[in-house]
């Protein structure tokens, strides 16, 4: 089974910075494609999760957290939809916050952050090790998203929606070249 790698907080701000794509090369051993800037990679063949884990960690220049995934629950997240029902619009992006462990349930779902005024942060709904919303495009939002690792009790990272779909597709395709070979 192939698993999907999320580091946190890698290439933000010009801290932590290295190049997701030599990284991938370095573990071509282990079939990982590279998938945007932001530490998110697909693991065709991982072997031995603990090993795989030990292995990306020594490679990168820094300490880093890494968050993994089985690729059946990021295809199941895709055809399970969590924003069927939200509107899309130009001004708000989709995300999943990825949790280093399952949901605790400790928040109170929906909310926004803040609580009181124009909200920059919702969180629509959770299930598991995931946590869906929308964020409104604004200098203040970065902050607000540090708040759901209290809200949850354990660290998140979190990607866009859009790069759930890109995961998806990626895996679709090994399934696919998978049943033909």
């Amino acid at each position: 089974m192939a698993l999907v790698v999320f580091l946190r907080g890698v290439n933000v701000g010009g801290h932590r910075t290295f190049r997701p794509s030599v990284l991938a090369r370095e573990l071509s051993d282990y079939g990982v494609v590279n998938v945007g800037a932001a530490g998110t990679f697909v693991v065709r063949k991982p072997g031995p999760r603990a090993k795989f884990r030990t292995e990306l960690l020594r490679k990168l220049p820094f300490e880093a957290n890494a968050v993994l995934c089985d690729a059946r629950d990021l295809i199941r997240l895709e055809k399970e939809n969590p924003f069927a029902t939200e509107p899309s619009r130009p001004d708000v992006v989709r995300f999943v916050s990825i949790l280093a462990k399952a949901d605790r349930g400790a928040a109170s779902i929906p909310l926004t952050l803040p609580s009181s005024g124009e909200w920059f942060v919702r969180i629509i709904a959770s299930k598991d090790r995931f946590v869906f919303g929308v964020y409104r495009r604004h200098m203040k939002t970065i902050g607000y998203f540090g708040q759901i690792d209290k809200l949850f009790g354990v660290s998140a990272t979190t990607r866009n929606w859009n790069t759930i779909i890109a995961i998806v597709r990626i895996l679709k395709s090994k399934e696919k070249r998978g049943k033909r070979d």
